[in-house]
């Protein structure tokens, strides 16, 4: 897993985004903005909304940024400042409903170790070749589908973890889960992303594959013929049957 610091927390490159420079905004906006409007969804339920809410904090970090100290990661500042207008702006159009409760470890402990690694190891995914069943579409593509279609705790806990590298305290704090929950999240999103890719992967895999030449069966009595061999066996007992004992010719 990355570390949550990144480039970005570079005291250079904060003093560019502390100047207004443009270019620096625009990498920044770059490089967080579909992540915060992933997170932003699950909270509101709308990716509409979302965007207006990220947009709004873009805002807020610009006329902001002069009054961040560093002393946490500027990704976990942005996602800090998305995540509380996404939670304000829930609960202007209703009620505040906190992220799901999952916490049923018996249903994903077939398929991880109590440390959080897989017990079966995925399979590979670098040398699969998208376009030969996606019709040109990248890899990628199909992962952020299968993360938009997730629940929101879901969705939200794999954003932060899997894509932006947060680490498990950091994804907790600001999402308000417990380390038990946010657990289970976070294996079940991973079990849904490596359940799509594996079968991804199975399709191409059987595409690829020779054709197996149809193998001869072997010759088989037709049922007319075994039957007649039957009643033949049959017919030939019942006349042992019938005609008695044999003399033996030895005994004359």
């Amino acid at each position: 897993m990355p570390p949550s610091r990144t480039e970005f927390d570079d005291p250079s490159f904060l003093d560019r985004l502390r100047r207004g420079d443009a270019d620096a905004y625009r990498l920044l906006i770059r490089r967080f903005h579909a992540s915060l409007v992933g997170v932003a969804a699950a909270i509101i339920g709308s990716h509409a909304q979302a965007e207006e809410v990220v947009q709004d904090a873009w805002l807020a970090v610009y006329s902001g940024i002069g009054r961040f100290e560093g002393r946490s990661a500027l990704a976990t500042w942005l996602f800090s400042i998305v995540l509380n207008r996404a939670r304000t702006r829930r609960g202007r159009e209703m009620r505040l409903v906190p992220l799901p409760e999952e916490q049923d470890p018996s249903a994903d402990a077939f398929r991880f170790q109590p440390d959080g690694h897989w017990i079966d190891a995925p399979r590979p995914w670098d040398d699969l070749d998208p376009e030969r069943f996606v019709g040109g579409m990248q890899l990628w593509a199909h992962v952020q589908a299968v993360i938009e279609r997730m629940p929101a705790g879901q969705r939200a806990v794999i954003i932060l973890r899997d894509v932006e590298g947060q680490d498990a305290e950091t994804a907790c704090a600001l999402l308000g889960l417990t380390p038990e929950n946010q657990r289970v999240l976070l294996h079940r999103a991973r079990m849904r992303v490596r359940d799509t890719i594996d079968g991804l992967i199975g399709n191409a895999e059987r595409r690829a594959a020779p054709a197996k030449p149809l193998q001869p069966r072997p010759p088989r009595p037709r049922i007319a013929e075994r039957l007649a061999l039957r009643l033949r066996a049959v017919a030939a007992g019942l006349r042992r049957t019938l005609d008695g004992p044999q003399p033996d010719p030895s005994a004359a």
